[in-house]
């Protein structure tokens, strides 16, 4: 697959994912438990028909590895649900995502030695930044609506806290993930779709241990209001239809993330990614109708300027190095 396409894929699909995650989690907070389960039921269900081969089909890297990879991938997607439950507003949750950006080249410095010219250092400074401000104005927002009607004492305070730790926690493993997959696929080569449904497949036992939350949450779901889904006519609770929705996006967004992974390297990965949450905040203002500040503004020149940075793009518009320019011929 071409990585514009997997791009393509990774901006149309986890876009409108949030979307849907938000609608989700504005109803029931603490969702994110039959979220996660749904997004890897789905996967895995997919990945046994048609690339296991109904488990026929010998896996090209060893499943130790996968163990490994598996054990991060569940642990990230799980605490990153989970922290919606922890007084985590929505653009909060975010601005430890988009993180990742900088804690992917710090591990990728420290574990495999890379290093990166000053443009790269300065142009994931300016993204990360430019996020920055536009997530925490946003979680200000948030925050200041809530707190007339919410109680603000240290309990309140406590939860939070230990939703940043959480997301924190689920910010580093990810790059680890990221830069684990990558020496993988040097080692074994690239294994997009195999890799995709081994981490959703494996992990699926774990949610034994979370079942009560997930059954509990499937009655809230049975009772909410019905919908007629568009063109299909059928009826069904509102809630199962968001779901059904974060499911088919999810899928086509991690699907667009894994094949990029087999493409570029870690770093490149994760700039994609990062630019990806910047887009889907930018939609959720607008499509939310939360405010749009002179602060929002400063932080999309600084993603876009940052983008230019890291992509070198100006080095590109002159000759090759090393070769004149072309005559004008038409003289």
């Amino acid at each position: 697959m071409h990585p514009a396409f997997a791009v393509g894929l990774v901006f149309a699909g986890c876009c409108s994912n949030v979307v849907f995650l938000e609608l989700l989690a504005r109803k029931h907070p603490g969702c994110g438990n039959i979220v996660t389960f749904a997004q890897f039921l789905f996967i895995a269900v997919e990945g046994f028909l048609f690339e296991a081969d109904l488990g026929r089909k010998r896996p090209a890297i060893p499943i130790r590895y996968y163990g490994a990879m598996v054990a991060m991938f569940f642990t990230v997607s799980v605490v990153n649900n989970y922290a919606l439950n922890l007084n985590i507003a929505m653009p909060l949750h975010m601005i430890f995502r988009s993180g990742s950006l900088i804690a992917n080249m710090i591990l990728g410095i420290i574990i495999l030695k890379k290093r990166y010219s000053i443009f790269k250092y300065t142009s994931i400074a300016l993204v990360s930044v430019g996020i920055f401000i536009c997530t925490f104005m946003s979680a200000k927002q948030v925050t200041s609506q809530s707190s007339s009607s919410e109680n603000d004492g240290f309990q309140a305070f406590a939860w939070w806290l230990l939703g940043i730790g959480a997301l924190t926690f689920a910010l580093l493993m990810s790059a680890r993930m990221g830069i684990f997959q990558e020496t993988l696929y040097r080692q074994f080569g690239k294994h997009s779709k195999e890799a995709l449904f081994y981490n959703h497949a494996l992990p699926l036992p774990g949610f034994i241990f979370l079942a009560s939350d997930i059954y509990d949450h499937a009655v809230l779901f049975n009772k909410s209001e019905l919908y007629q889904v568009p063109v299909v006519g059928v009826t069904v609770p509102i809630m199962w239809f968001y779901l059904l929705m974060n499911v088919i996006t999810q899928y086509v967004c991690i699907r667009g993330v894994f094949t990029l992974t087999t493409e570029c390297t870690s770093l490149t990965v994760t700039l994609v990614v990062t630019l990806r949450k910047f887009v889907s905040l930018i939609f959720s203002i607008l499509y939310f109708r939360n405010p749009f500040t002179l602060w929002h503004w400063l932080g999309t020149v600084f993603v876009f300027l940052g983008t230019l940075m890291y992509t070198e793009v100006w080095s590109n518009l002159g000759p090759p190095k090393g070769q004149p320019p072309k005559e004008d011929k038409r003289n």
